[in-house]
């Protein structure tokens, strides 16, 4: 009996040794392990890319509010500002110190390499930096990838922000509501025309190669029968955009402050903004104003005011009996002196207005006129100095021959004119209504000597 209890036993090895059962038990655990690490790999990076983007958003907005705030205060107070937004988007009490006072610097842009370079007290770029790390106790945990040994994540955002003034706002026609050209005019290259409603264009205009002519949707383009044929370069020209005229929003702020230049901001008629008004012009030696009534008024009269110290001085000029103030500077121009009515102003036939604002507080469409000949600037091929700004809560009308060279007109209302055939160098229309321009106009870009237009800065990301 015993050798075949042997030969019964080396049956059963032989058989346990080659029976496949339970190999997919050995299988399953070597995947589960594997997929187990995937799982930790993409459970903790996707928490650290979330985690990322939440730094990003915080780093975008402070750089964002540090820059906007900085034109509004010193250095010190913008960050404060650009802090308190963080603290905001990522409590210190949950997500550690994630930025300091040190991370967010002032500086300037590189324009041809795009490098951020640090200057103290700047108003051009700022540059802000949010961190996670060991370093400040407030590094990313992980979850499963502890278990390969990886405890934690240092990661580091930074945003650039940069101040710009919109090309359309620093020469062209922009406005609110239609900007409506008529026939035979020329617009040169980096000349713009932008309205928020839609452009109007009459036949055999002509839109050198770099002209914008934008509209938030060009399918409202009006164009005659002939469309793009009677109009060369048009179809390049032409872009889909949308604007926020901030500067038409501060209009009776600048008015305010031309009056009052020493009052404090809590009184201009908007005092959440009113530290976003542009600065006084640097002709102005005395910035106490005059005032005075006149029914016309002549440059050599403006100037003999306060003893003969008229000129360099911001003039308050009441009109006489209400008909309105006629400025006559057609026999000498006028110049280096701010200009301020409640009444409609209007110029004498070929006045010509240098260095110089002209502003009117009347609402009415005609609240700025001239009959005919008017030159806003010196014709000097766009040289530093002699712009001029006329600035009103109403229209403007110049109905023949107006000139103008490295100047601005703003209004509240509609602007319609009809310029002189090559009197326009360097030309920034802004309107809260209509811009209404004839024919036979050329359109020339300056893109220099417009230094004492009124501008408000705009920010944008910059990396």
């Amino acid at each position: 009996m015993t050798p075949r209890k042997t030969k019964n036993a080396a049956i059963r090895f032989f058989t346990f040794c080659t029976k496949d059962d339970g190999n997919m038990t050995v299988v399953g655990l070597f995947s589960f392990i594997a997929m187990a690490a995937m799982g930790s790999f993409a459970l903790d990076v996707s928490n650290a890319y979330a985690s990322r983007t939440h730094l990003q958003t915080a780093a975008d907005q402070a750089a964002h509010a540090a820059l906007y705030n900085r034109y509004l205060m010193d250095e010190q107070s913008a960050k404060v500002e650009a802090l308190a937004v963080v603290n905001a988007t990522l409590p210190s009490t949950v997500y550690g110190q994630t930025i300091t006072a040190e991370d967010i610097e002032f500086g300037e842009l590189d324009d041809t390499t795009g490098q951020f370079i640090a200057v103290p007290d700047s108003l051009n770029a700022v540059r802000v930096q949010t961190t996670f790390s060991k370093a400040r106790g407030n590094a990313l945990s992980t979850y499963l990838m502890k278990l390969l040994g990886v405890d934690e994540f240092d990661i580091t955002t930074l945003a650039v922000y940069t101040s710009y003034q919109p090309g359309c706002l620093s020469e062209g026609f922009v406005s609110e509501g239609v900007v409506d050209i008529q026939s035979n005019n020329t617009f040169s290259s980096g000349f713009c025309v932008h309205s928020n409603t839609n452009v109007s264009l009459s036949s055999n205009n002509t839109f050198e190669p770099g002209t914008i002519v934008s509209m938030p949707d060009l399918a409202d383009l009006d164009l005659p029968r002939s469309g793009f044929k009677t109009n060369d370069g048009l179809e390049t020209a032409l872009r889909s955009a949308t604007m926020n005229i901030r500067i038409l929003g501060r209009i009776d702020n600048i008015i305010y402050q031309h009056e009052n230049p020493t009052a404090s901001y809590g009184s201009y008629p908007d005092p959440a903004i009113a530290a976003d008004t542009p600065a006084l012009p640097d002709y102005l030696i005395n910035t106490t104003p005059i005032r005075s009534r006149f029914k016309k008024v002549t440059p050599a009269e403006i100037y003999a005011l306060d003893d003969n110290s008229g000129q360099g001085r911001v003039h308050v000029i009441n009109c006489q009996g209400g008909s309105g103030l006629t400025i006559d500077a057609s026999a000498q121009p006028l110049s280096d002196v701010v200009i301020i009515s409640p009444c409609e102003i209007k110029f004498s036939s070929g006045s010509v207005i240098e260095n110089a604002r002209i502003i009117s507080k009347s609402s009415s469409a005609d609240s700025i006129s001239s009959p005919s000949g008017l030159r806003v600037g010196r014709n000097d091929n766009c040289a530093e100095g002699g712009g001029a700004q006329l600035i009103t809560v109403g229209g403007m009308r110049f109905p023949s021959d107006l000139q103008i060279y490295g100047s601005q007109l703003l209004a509240k209302g509609d602007i319609s004119f009809a310029a002189n055939a090559s009197g326009v160098q360097g030309a920034s229309l802004i309107s809260g209504g209509q811009i209404s321009g004839t024919s036979n106009m050329n359109m020339g870009l300056c893109l220099q000597g417009m230094e004492d237009n009124l501008t408000i800065s705009y920010f944008r990301l910059a990396g």
